[in-house]
């Protein structure tokens, strides 16, 4: 339970200021201050020495080893000086939490929110404040500004931050470099030396590092409430190992850039954390909830209407559906076909994407895939489609364009409620500029009054918004399986490597499912009907190692007819009680276990390389179970689409031996034997 007791008296006294039960007491104090991780094992330092520059600095330890060195601290504003250099510690509090809560849905039902705080509090010589609050957890360290409000600042724009990330040795670093801050963020992840960074990319975020002999970290940020979003660039010159934050520039609704500030805001205001997940192993941030325990508590009091679960989808495939006469498209027949194949799935759901909205005559001629969502297109019969959707038992989700939101969301939301509509996947946003980020959170707020989940594509990384508002249950920002249509950049290394970058941020719509599986050698980009390109194993596993909280089943009806894999499929679960990683390396390999209840989930993939890895159950619960496994075929290598399926009795003790062919992977279904 939160009640800012401090936790480490021996610290405390060292740091000399008094406490009592339930109440902490700020004094001045001389720089530098720090706080320690509940298990001792990270630490973050505060000093207004500057050993490297005049002002504000910060360093962070990892099992008593430098892993961020000394790295500068502050905001830069329009007309006035920067907060931060030549400014002294004043005071500080000292704080600390324990406590759980549970969530609809998720990676893990119960959540612990468990750290030890610090807010040091300094002043310049004109008077001017800042405040550094960090939080430090087990798995990782964050911090973020709070400015107090002050005559000397009230409105006022904020040009960039001085933020930076100093690794302690030349790090090994996943940056996913951007072409703009305008961006859809889908793109491949590379490997480079910080110290071979150009000073020129554009990093998103989370940036994934390797400092040898200390540990991995991964940057991002949570809770970006009335700010905009951050990127990093490299700071200094080639071979240095730092890099800094830099901010999406301002921008209005339809997206015209000013470049001269970033945020526009007054006094009180809290820059969103700056947050370092760190870990031993890779794998193992993947457990990490700190970025939502970052966010303030759900401001949904009745969650009971948010269910996580799987949909049938007519996109990907290209509305295909070769058992019926129908000419493919965005029609009600086609649609039914597909509700059809979601009710006789046991899947809650259908979305139904772009083209079953009717044309707005006003839309700007730059804008034509806006809609006006309130009506529907000559094509499509919604009455027919929802009444025959909830004979079915299915729920539908609808597609809108992110400008047919903003112009129809007051008239559309009600509608939506009425006719009894899940949820809206808002596409194309494209930008985290501070307006846009607030359009998300109005957005994802409105929806919640009327019972409407929200799936955001052309997405930024996700901050942890879903703690507030859990209605709001996956977005893009992601490279995935639609990007199969017109090209082979969606490889096995490609799969390999986001669970330890994108996903670190949040759950992502990859939208898996494609089982017409192939080699590179026979791929062929199409958009009707398109391939996958990995074994059919593989594409098992990646429904337990990625995390979504609404998943697609991507691929058309007829492609899943009397495939023994499907069963997989249509069992595993899209929300969870646990995750434990298993193993893993970026760009290589993962195996990762998901536990729903008393049953456990494990997926495992590999990239171009054949692989084999030790699986052990240690993470079971006592007594006998049964492994249902889904392996690779002797032959998968050549005729991806072939699996094997095994049963074992097996237990806590037992260490599977699992072997994957070239893109290949495994998946299991565990359960109880009894």
């Amino acid at each position: 339970m939160r009640d800012f007791r401090v936790a480490f008296l021996g610290l405390l006294f060292v740091c000399g200021f008094a406490i009592s039960r339930g109440q902490v007491v700020a004094i001045q104090q001389t720089s530098p201050v720090s706080v320690i991780s509940p298990n001792g094992e990270i630490s973050i330092e505060i000093s207004d020495a500057g050993q490297l520059r005049t002002g504000l600095e910060y360093s962070v330890k990892f099992h008593g080893k430098a892993l961020i060195a000394e790295s500068r601290l502050g905001l830069e504003l329009v007309g006035q000086q920067p907060l931060g250099p030549g400014m002294k510690l004043t005071g500080m509090q000292h704080e600390s939490a324990d406590e759980t809560y549970t969530t609809p849905v998720g990676k893990t039902r119960e959540v612990r929110d468990h750290y030890n705080g610090l807010r040091a509090d300094f002043t310049d010589s004109d008077g001017r404040k800042i405040f550094i609050e960090s939080r430090v957890f087990d798995d990782g360290v964050a911090f973020r500004y709070l400015v107090p409000k002050q005559p000397q600042i009230g409105q006022t724009r904020i040009a960039h931050e001085l933020t930076e990330f100093t690794y302690a040795k030349d790090a090994s670093a996943y940056p996913l470099i951007l072409d703009g801050y305008q961006s859809s963020w889908e793109d491949e992840y590379q490997l480079r030396n910080v110290s071979g960074l150009h000073k020129d990319w554009l990093i998103g975020l989370p940036l994934l590092a390797n400092v040898p002999g200390v540990g991995w970290v991964a940057i991002t940020e949570a809770d970006i409430e009335n700010y905009s979003g951050m990127y990093l660039k490299k700071s200094g010159s080639m071979g240095t190992f730092r890099v800094q934050a830099d901010l999406s520039p301002h921008a209005d609704r339809a997206g015209n850039i000013d470049s001269n500030y970033a945020v526009e805001t007054a006094t009180p205001f809290a820059s969103p954390w700056r947050v370092l997940m760190i870990a031993d192993e890779p794998a193992q941030l993947i457990e990490s909830n700190i970025v939502l325990n970052l966010n303030p508590p759900s401001q949904i009091a009745d969650t009971s209407w948010i269910h996580a679960g799987k949909a049938a989808w007519d996109w990907w495939s290209g509305d295909a559906a070769p058992s019926l006469t129908a000419k493919p498209g965005v029609s009600t027949k086609i649609m039914e076909h597909y509700i059809d194949f979601a009710s006789a799935s046991g899947f809650p759901y259908m979305l139904i994407d772009a083209g079953w909205e009717a044309k707005d005559p006003g839309a700007p001629p730059d804008r034509p895939r806006q809609a006006d969502i309130t009506h529907t297109s000559p094509d499509i019969d919604m009455p027919e489609l929802l009444r025959y959707a909830k004979e079915k038992n299915v729920k539908l989700w609808l597609w809108a364009h992110w400008t047919s939101v903003d112009k129809y969301m007051d008239q559309a939301f009600p509608l939506f409620e009425k006719w009894g509509v899940a949820g809206v996947k808002i596409d194309f946003m494209n930008r985290d500029d501070q307006w846009m980020v607030e359009w998300y959170r109005n957005v994802v707020a409105k929806a919640a009054e009327h019972h409407l989940m929200i799936d955001y594509h052309g997405a930024f990384k996700p901050d942890g918004l879903r703690r507030t508002y859990p209605n709001l249950m996956t977005r893009e920002g992601v490279m995935g399986k639609e990007y199969l249509k017109v090209s082979a950049r969606v490889t096995p290394t490609h799969n390999a490597t986001l669970p330890f970058t994108r996903m670190l941020a949040g759950p992502m719509d990859y939208t898996p499912g494609a089982f017409g599986n192939t080699t590179l050698e026979n791929f062929v980009p199409r958009h009707f009907m398109p391939m996958g390109l990995n074994t059919r194993a593989q594409e098992l596993a990646l429904y337990v190692i990625f995390e979504s909280e609404l998943e697609m089943v991507s691929d058309y009806p007829e492609r899943y007819e009397g495939q023994k894999e499907f069963d997989f499929i249509k069992q595993v679960p899209c929300t969870w009680d646990e995750v434990h990683a298993i193993g893993g390396m970026p760009m290589q390999w993962i195996s990762l276990a998901r536990r729903s209840g008393s049953d456990w989930y494990v997926g495992s993939l590999t990239d171009w390389d054949a692989r084999d890895v030790k699986v052990p159950l240690n993470f079971l619960g006592d007594g006998k179970f049964v492994a249902e496994i889904y392996a690779d075929a002797p032959d998968a290598a050549e005729q991806p689409t072939h699996t094997v399926l095994t049963r074992q009795t097996v237990d806590r003790t037992t260490v599977l031996d699992v072997h994957m062919v070239s893109g290949g992977g495994n998946a299991m279904w565990i359960h109880p034997a009894n």
